[in-house]
């Protein structure tokens, strides 16, 4: 019964972030810079400009969504918005999925916001349509049931950033900069960006960082707990393999109602968020990882997660 009460909660939080748009699976291949630095395989591209990719050999189960929009810089137009909903899609269905990795294959920049020129091109209400749709895509990402680690090499800005903020981990180079810009333009980081990463750092600095739109260097953002690694320039894709590989090795479905319970937990008062990690506790209680991790730990070697 408890199993049954948690699985409900699972999927109806899930279905209240529905993401963008729905697509049809398409095969591309891919000659991004990470093709060659890890063993990859190709699962289903949601877009031409949004890659996903499998890890095989001991990182199966780490899954990659690359970002590839060279000409602009990644910028979030519709199409990419379309790769990205599905992408997020894709590894919160698929059960050989227990972390994923989103980087650029773009030098030098990892999202620089929203597309303004196809932007420019909208009425207010196509605009108001369409930061709607930015906005549930990236809660749907944040509640993605395995964790996500942003890989943040160069740029990201507006949308960017909030796309990094959405995910469980962010990893940075110290040549990263990134920031909310919006109030130059006269309007207001609406993905995200005004309450989560106040959430983050604090209202006060959260507030310095929108209504300046000043930028905040790799350095800087580590300091503030903006990111939770910040490691020398190109070095921040071997930082966050490093932490998804430890993440890997865990109990798959211990990671995932950990998740959960963090998530779900803070955004409630200490007496209900006992109350969650006790239903999230008992349902790992129930699985046979536990007794492989139990078993393993007896017999002096690693376990051998099934998800089960």
């Amino acid at each position: 019964m408890l199993a049954m009460r948690v699985l409900t909660k699972c999927s109806s939080h899930a279905k209240s972030y529905k993401p963008y748009l729905t697509l049809n699976f398409i095969a591309h291949q891919h000659h991004g810079q990470y093709q060659t630095r890890r063993n990859l395989i190709l699962d289903t591209s949601p877009s031409e400009f949004v890659k996903l990719h499998r890890l095989t050999g001991p990182d199966s189960g780490i899954v990659q969504i690359s970002l590839d929009r060279p000409e602009v810089r990644n910028s979030i137009g519709k199409e990419m918005l379309r790769g990205l909903s599905q992408a997020f899609e894709l590894i919160n269905q698929k059960s050989y999925a227990n972390v994923a990795i989103i980087s650029s294959s773009v030098p030098g920049v990892f999202c620089a916001g929203a597309d303004l020129k196809e932007r420019r091109t909208m009425s207010q209400s196509e605009a108001k349509t369409f930061v709607n749709s930015i906005r549930s895509t990236f809660s749907f990402l944040e509640v993605v049931c395995v964790p996500t680690i942003a890989v943040i090499e160069g740029v990201a800005l507006g949308g960017g950033l909030e796309l990094a903020l959405a995910c469980d981990i962010r990893i940075c180079g110290e040549n990263a900069l990134m920031g909310l810009p919006e109030t130059g333009l006269a309007i207001i980081p609406a993905a995200g960006g005004s309450q989560r990463l106040p959430r983050l750092v604090g209202k006060a600095i959260a507030k310095d960082i929108i209504f300046t739109g000043r930028k905040v260097d790799g350095k800087e953002a580590l300091s503030l707990g903006l990111v939770n690694y910040c490691v020398p320039a190109g070095e921040a894709y071997s930082k966050a393999l490093t932490v998804a590989r430890d993440i890997n090795q865990k109990g798959p479905v211990a990671i995932r109602m950990a998740k959960k319970a963090i998530n779900e937990g803070v955004e409630t008062d200490l007496t209900s968020a006992l109350v969650l990690e006790e239903d999230y506790y008992d349902y790992v209680l129930s699985t046979k990882d536990r007794l492989e991790g139990l078993a393993a730990f007896a017999e002096k070697r690693k376990p051998r997660y099934t998800g089960e």
